[in-house]
């Protein structure tokens, strides 16, 4: 006969079932590959800083609350046990000598309680040897309740002569006992219910319970709401953040209007702070992008102009070199040579109009670099008569005028360069004024500095191009004609050499008065003082 547990299967049909259910093929490999679902590793969600703080500070308070109430409790319950056991003391001496005379006449516990009542939650006990104890208590409505064995068993196997004890006795309760010897052969036990210390602990702790949970409620709904709001400046730094990360800042003319709001960066604060820095920041860029679309606007308009001037010349290079291969493969004849000379001579000056504006433009870049400069002791009253000397035969038209004192202005510096600035200084006023302009350079000290001024007397600068008229690639005349157009360089380069000099260059115009001035740092009039 085989007997089976249930729910247990036949050792045969269990290896059926393995081997029906075993996977096999790319079923093997499949469930080879794929974790188990149980196994598959989940990434909890990060906690906000916001959640963080609240449950830190609810939990810290909810356990110092919690603490605090046990050990209310504890400290409450002993004196509640003390003063219980100090009762039954002075109850154990006034019974035992009241009772002396029942027990001698072998009065069980229950008699003794029904000829002399006590109060209610009384438990008495006698045993007299070699009799069997018997044990009685009043309750709450003064009657007398006699204990079974079973019951008496409980209150212990020998009565206790002396220390009180803590007896739990079934539908009963629980008595706070203590016994003492009436004579040489009984011993009486009296006992207080515990029940009025159990219901004030289980009060207390309910009403410590209550006052602690709505406090943590309380103190959750203030804690939460001052977070959100010592975090909404945090909150508004991200949401501008977000929008200005969202915005095509890569190209074109870009406007970062989004900021955090003024409420919300208050540099009183923290956290007010890093929404100012922000704003800060903002601006930063916002002028910084302003900058850059202005340089790709230069840019754009130098990369025209440049090619404009490099096409030109190329042109004619071409022209005429094409011109002169045919002349030449006509015949050599005196009209062809002729031909052919005027044509190189062309080609020629179109070289040279290229290998300027090369150079102009290597010149700033090494100037940025800060090379091409050779000092040394320059005559700047010297060099200002040598510039008017050379700009006098290409302006016939201008009036020029040489404003120095006697005694020489000597800098250190690259006279070639330093000769550059008034060579364009002078040249830019030519250019953009009319025929009868009156230009003056001076040379003059002032405050230990040298100082260089062109003034003309001519229509003026134009106030829309007057802030960017040293940036490089700004052009006065937007056309490009050959006369006044130029490549927008000159007075970029004027301002690079006075920076790599040290000094510094500004322009006052009105119609009628315009004046360049350049300040350098000057030398004494004797170079070995």
């Amino acid at each position: 006969m085989t007997s089976e547990f249930p729910g247990e299967a036949p050792q045969g049909a269990a290896n059926d079932t393995t081997d029906a259910a075993a996977p096999t093929g790319a079923e093997a490999s499949v469930a080879a590959v794929k974790p188990p679902r149980d196994k598959a590793v989940r990434k909890r969600a990060p906690w906000s800083l916001q959640r963080k703080l609240i449950v830190t500070v609810v939990g810290i308070t909810s356990f110092i609350m919690v603490l605090v109430g046990v050990a209310t409790s504890a400290i409450l319950g002993n004196v509640l046990e003390a003063g219980l056991s100090e009762q039954l003391k002075s109850q154990v001496d006034r019974t035992a000598s009241m009772t002396r005379q029942f027990i001698a006449q072998g009065m069980s516990a229950e008699q003794i309680l029904e000829q002399m009542p006590m109060q209610a939650g009384t438990l008495f006990a006698v045993q007299t040897l070699p009799n069997m104890p018997t044990a009685a208590v009043t309750l709450d409505d003064g009657t007398v309740l006699a204990l079974t064995d079973e019951q008496i068993g409980q209150l212990t196997e020998d009565i206790p002569e002396q220390g009180p004890i803590v007896v739990s006795i079934d539908d009963i309760g629980t008595y706070r006992i203590e016994g003492q010897p009436v004579s040489g052969q009984s011993i009486v036990v009296v006992g207080l219910s515990r029940d009025d210390v159990a219901t004030t602990i289980t009060r207390m702790l309910t009403t410590i319970a209550l006052l602690t949970a709505g406090g943590l409620i309380l103190l959750a709904a203030a804690t939460a709401w001052t977070i959100r709001a010592g975090l909404a400046p945090l909150r508004a730094v991200a949401d501008t953040a977000e929008r200005v990360s969202r915005m095509p800042l890569d190209q074109g003319e870009v406007s970062i209007s989004e900021r955090v709001p003024a409420r919300q960066a208050d540099p009183r604060t923290e956290v007010g702070r890093v929404g100012e820095a922000l704003n800060t920041l903002l601006d930063h860029v916002g002028v910084s992008l302003a900058a850059r679309q202005r340089n790709e606007e230069r840019m754009r308009a130098f990369v025209a102009d440049a090619s404009h001037e490099l096409r030109t010349p190329l042109a004619s290079i071409r022209g005429y070199s094409e011109l002169s291969l045919k002349a030449l493969d006509r015949d050599h004849g005196p009209s062809t040579m002729q031909t052919t000379e005027a044509s190189l001579e062309r080609i020629q000056a179109q070289s040279l109009r290229m290998t300027s504006l090369v150079e102009d433009l290597l010149l700033l870049a090494r100037l940025d670099e800060g090379q091409e400069l050779v000092y040394g002791t320059v005559d700047l009253t010297r060099l200002a008569i040598d510039a008017v000397a050379d700009a006098r035969p290409t302006g016939p038209d201008h009036t020029w005028v040489i404003d120095v004192d006697d005694e020489p202005v000597l800098i250190a510096g690259d006279a070639g360069r330093l000769y550059q600035i008034a060579a364009n200084l002078l040249a830019n006023a030519r250019t953009h004024t009319p025929a009868g302009t009156t230009v003056t350079i001076g040379v003059t000290r002032d405050d230990g500095n040298a100082v260089l001024r062109v003034h003309d007397d001519g229509p003026g600068i134009d106030p829309a191009i007057k802030d960017e008229l040293f940036e490089r690639f700004s052009r006065a005349d937007r056309s490009r004609a050959r006369q006044t157009g130029g490549t927008g360089l000159g007075l970029s380069i004027v301002r690079a050499i006075v920076d790599a000099h040290g000094g510094a260059i500004t322009v006052d115009s009105a119609p009628g008065d315009t004046t360049f001035e350049v300040r350098l740092p000057a030398r004494p009039a004797d170079p070995a003082a």
